[in-house]
Parts: structure tokens; C-alpha cells; sequence
């Protein structure tokens, strides 16, 4: 780990991850961790040895001008220090793109740092490719191998069996080092696939409004996702199959009991209004 400065004493953090690749479907994970840097104005305090962990010939370095001069800038994985106003807490951002080697090691170096500075709870977020319909609500799923928190939270317990990316990893490696873990992980259209999906980040950032008990500032996100649905709603208006496959992905959710339908999602979305004119935060009425 290249410290690029000292950290302080820290007040009860939480350490927030998401990767770049595979666990990202939309860029969805990846740009929740970017949104919260710059709107919690966080300074990069720590970054990976790219050297030991990435394949150059597949995350190629680039050449960037610097003022008047040019350098390299290498790939890798930053860890963040956000300390937002209200919050009570600091939080620490860790992004990136998924390693191409020695995942274990690279697991264990980020997950200790946390632990030096006192962090207790890892929030990994991540995004797939599903049979989900644009048109809806985005389903996200938290999950924990906590089964008191689960409890506490109304949480789903961890159940995932099957290959893995470094989320996975990162998340197994923080309950094996005797942290709290949380997953976060949002579904968005695999036939929308080829674009960023801002509308599953603001499902993600949501739900992390949640875990922290915080409004975050949304930025343009709102108004991004609505464009998004917008440009999407074109392809399938102007694709008779994609436009049928659409119809017939909305018939099967609506008649699903899906979380964004029950009852407790209603109540949980009235807090989160009653929160926000509470803390005048964005979205206020």
C-alpha cells in the first residue's frame, strides 16, 4: 500500500468498496464510489502498488499531460477519506479495477488498513446483468453473513453460491477478518448493457443512504436516469422485439412480489422523504 498521507484518528468508519469489471454491469458500483468523492469532497489517501497486482498488457497505463509536462498514470485501486458534514462518522471510498492477480493478498492489504484505523463495517457494492425491465424500479439486493444484523436491518442473508469477482472476495475477506460485511448489489437490464446505468447507481446510493442513516446530495443522477430510461424507451419503441420483450418483462415483475412493491418498501420510502425535508437535502418538497 503507497500511503500518499497520513490518515488521522478516525470516528467510527465505514469502509465503502466497489470495483471496476465484472462486478460492475453499467458502471453502476463504480460510479456510486465517484459520486460520494466528489460531493463529500474526499482526498485520496492511500493507493495500491500496481505493480503487484495488474496485468499492464490488460489495463494498459496512459500517458497524461501534468501542466506542461506529460507522465504515466497507472491503474489501480485508491482508498478515499470522506468525513460528510452530519454524518457523524468518517467514511473511507475504495475503488478501482478489479486485480488481475493475487486477489487474496490484494484483499488482506486493503481490508488491514481499514483495520489499523479502526473500521468495523465493509459496504461492497456491485452491479449484474438480469432479466429486469427498464421501466421499473431497479431491484437491489443487501445481503449479510451477520445474521443479528440481518435481523436488526431486515436484510436478506448472504446465500449467493457461484463464481465470483473481487467483490465477492473483498466481502468474504471482511467477515473473515471478523467485520461486519454488507452487499449491495443492483440488477439492471442486460439488453441496456451497453451503456452506463445511472439509474441502477441511484438505487445503489439509495439503499446507502439507508445503511447510513444520511441523505446524500444526488446530484445529476436524477435527471441522468430519467434520460437514461428515455434513450432506452427509443430502442424499444423502435425495436418490435426488444419492445415486446420489455412488455412481457414488466408483466412478469408487476405480478412478482417484488421488494419495491411491499409494504415496507412504501414505509421505508416515506422516511426517506420525511428525512430529507427534515435535513433539507436534495429533493426536498
Amino acid at each position: 500500500m503507497i500511503e500518499i498521507q497520513d490518515l488521522p484518528e478516525l470516528r467510527d468508519p465505514v469502509m465503502l468498496v466497489a470495483f471496476e469489471g465484472w462486478n460492475d454491469a453499467g458502471e453502476s458500483a463504480s460510479r456510486v464510489i465517484e459520486h460520494l468523492g466528489e460531493v463529500w469532497d474526499a482526498e485520496t489517501v492511500a493507493a495500491v502498488d500496481p505493480e503487484d497486482y495488474y496485468d499492464f498488457q490488460v489495463n494498459r497505463p496512459r500517458i497524461i499531460r501534468h501542466g506542461p509536462a506529460r507522465g504515466v498514470q497507472w491503474n489501480t485501486t485508491q482508498v478515499q477519506l470522506a468525513s460528510p458534514e452530519g454524518l457523524g462518522r468518517d467514511v473511507l471510498l475504495v475503488t478501482g479495477v478489479e486485480p488481475s492477480f493475487r486477489w487474496r493478498a490484494f484483499t488482506t492489504e486493503i481490508l488491514d488498513l481499514g483495520l489499523d484505523h479502526g473500521v468495523g463495517t465493509v459496504v461492497t457494492l456491485g452491479a449484474l446483468l438480469a432479466d429486469v425491465a427498464h421501466t421499473r424500479p431497479i431491484p437491489v439486493t443487501t445481503a449479510t453473513e451477520d445474521e443479528a444484523l440481518a435481523r436488526e436491518l431486515d436484510l436478506e442473508p448472504a446465500r449467493y453460491e457461484g463464481p465470483t469477482g473481487i467483490t465477492g472476495v473483498f466481502a468474504d475477506g471482511a467477515h473473515q477478518a471478523e467485520m461486519t460485511s454488507i452487499s449491495v448489489w443492483a440488477a439492471i437490464p442486460h439488453y441496456a448493457a451497453q451503456v452506463p446505468c445511472p439509474k441502477a447507481s441511484l438505487a445503489l446510493l439509495t439503499v446507502v443512504e439507508d445503511l447510513l442513516d444520511s441523505v446524500v446530495d444526488h446530484g445529476e443522477l436524477e435527471e441522468e436516469s430519467r434520460a437514461w430510461e428515455r434513450g432506452v424507451d427509443e430502442l424499444a419503441n423502435t425495436d418490435e422485439e426488444v419492445g415486446e420483450y420489455v412488455s412481457a418483462l414488466e408483466e412478469a415483475q408487476d405480478t412478482s412480489e417484488l421488494p419495491e412493491a411491499s409494504g415496507d418498501a412504501i414505509a421505508k420510502e416515506f422516511e426517506r422523504y420525511l428525512r430529507r425535508r427534515r435535513d433539507g437535502g436534495p429533493g426536498q418538497a
